[in-house]
């Protein structure tokens, strides 16, 4: 573990050596306590929990002890039910770089790796953004619980350094410490839920080895992971962000709105979930002719993580009656009934009049939080060559 230690001591998780320390630390910062007790105190006073945390002697034991529990609360309190498919896509004895869409902060990993943990194979490694990091307990947690740091607040000058070294980090976890990772196919969400993987993120990945691009994305055996929540929490904090978005192209997330979309993303009503294993891209790598040059190396790689996340999609009636109100059609009228109908106008109404903001749009709202809906069943149609 020296090498990890040492060079890339930066952005790793932490070391199993360093886990006692950390949690003294936790537990005497009075954030992480106004944070957590309100989680925990229905099952265990505050004294109990310290006590538990206490004996977390590693990664793995922090995650059994802790964090599965409370997530199987959580899983019980705001889903209908959450499922897993596509485990035979999977080998026990093989590390992998999970690409997924990206729908919440917190829990599109966490809830991931639950399910990992459940069929007893073991739990990724996280990238999260240092946007994310605004407090230092969030940053002890998050690296306890096996989160890497992707540094995003730095210069342009700065950032090709960064990303090798990020590059250098991810191929040595799979390769060398046969790790598996979890990364979003995008940086932040796809708040429209138009998910598409940026080239970039891609690019980054070749970095470690910049002359040998397919074989870079090749060792990392890609495997996307299509995940759809039935409602999401955060829908109408996203149509916020539009508005205000349109109404001043300048404007950017605080600091507060990054916590209440965690809070909301954590605590609200999440309906059904379904997280979907789609095959490892590489047979579409390997069909790539050699000598293709890197930029479309790169678009055909994006290319074929997508289709397996549209491909392998999950859809409820509220996304068949947004696609057809989306499309103006019927295509989907045999999907939903007239009760579900009145239901989905009901929980719209809900959530504009959730949206306290200058010049309410309401009619605005109302579209935005529709085509998050909608554009999963779009994406996925279009994969199959059925173009509305």
């Amino acid at each position: 573990m020296t090498d990890t230690t040492d060079r890339f001591q930066d952005i790793r998780p932490l070391l199993d050596s360093e886990v006692p320390e950390t949690v003294a630390r936790l537990l005497a910062d009075k954030g992480f306590k106004r944070a957590v007790e309100p989680i925990v105190k229905p099952l265990l006073s505050w004294e109990q929990f310290s006590e538990i945390v206490t004996r977390c002697e590693s990664k793995d034991d922090f995650q059994a002890q802790i964090i599965h529990p409370l997530l199987k609360r959580l899983i019980k309190q705001t889903t209908t039910k959450m499922v897993g498919s596509g485990w035979e896509n999977i080998e026990k004895v093989n590390s992998y770089l999970f690409i997924s869409n990206h729908r919440d902060i917190v829990l599109d990993a966490a809830f991931f790796n639950i399910l990992l943990f459940d069929k007893q194979f073991q739990t990724t490694e996280i990238a999260i953004g240092d946007n994310l990091l605004i407090h230092p307990w969030i940053t002890d947690l998050v690296r306890i619980n096996k989160s890497f740091i992707v540094k995003r607040s730095v210069s342009v000058r700065e950032m090709l350094k960064v990303s090798r070294h990020l590059s250098d980090y991810i191929h040595h976890t799979i390769n060398q410490r046969i790790q598996s990772i979890w990364i979003a196919q995008r940086e932040g969400r796809a708040k429209d839920s138009d998910d598409k993987t940026q080239a970039s993120l891609l690019k980054m990945f070749t970095l470690h080895d910049s002359a040998n691009p397919l074989e870079m994305l090749c060792q990392l055996r890609i495997v996307p992971l299509s995940i759809s929540y039935e409602y999401d929490p955060c829908d109408f904090l996203k149509a916020k962000e539009f508005q205000l978005k349109r109404d001043a192209s300048d404007h950017k997330k605080s600091e507060a709105d990054d916590i209440e979309n965690m809070a909301t993303g954590i605590m609200g009503f999440k309906g059904r979930v379904v997280f979907r294993l789609g095959e490892c891209i590489n047979r579409g790598l390997e069909a790539i002719p050699a000598g293709t040059s890197r930029n479309e190396v790169l678009d055909q790689a994006a290319t074929l993580i997508d289709k397996e996340i549209y491909r392998n999609y999950a859809f409820f009636p509220i996304n068949y009656i947004a696609y057809d109100r989306m499309s103006g059609s019927d295509r989907f009228r045999n999907e939903y009934n007239g009760e579900e109908v009145a239901h989905f106008d009901a929980y719209l109404q809900r959530q504009v009049d959730k949206i306290d903001i200058p010049n309410k749009d309401s009619d605005f709202l109302r579209d935005k939080i529709i085509e998050m809906y909608g554009n999963t069943v779009k994406n996925h149609l279009e994969h199959r060559g059925k173009k509305e």
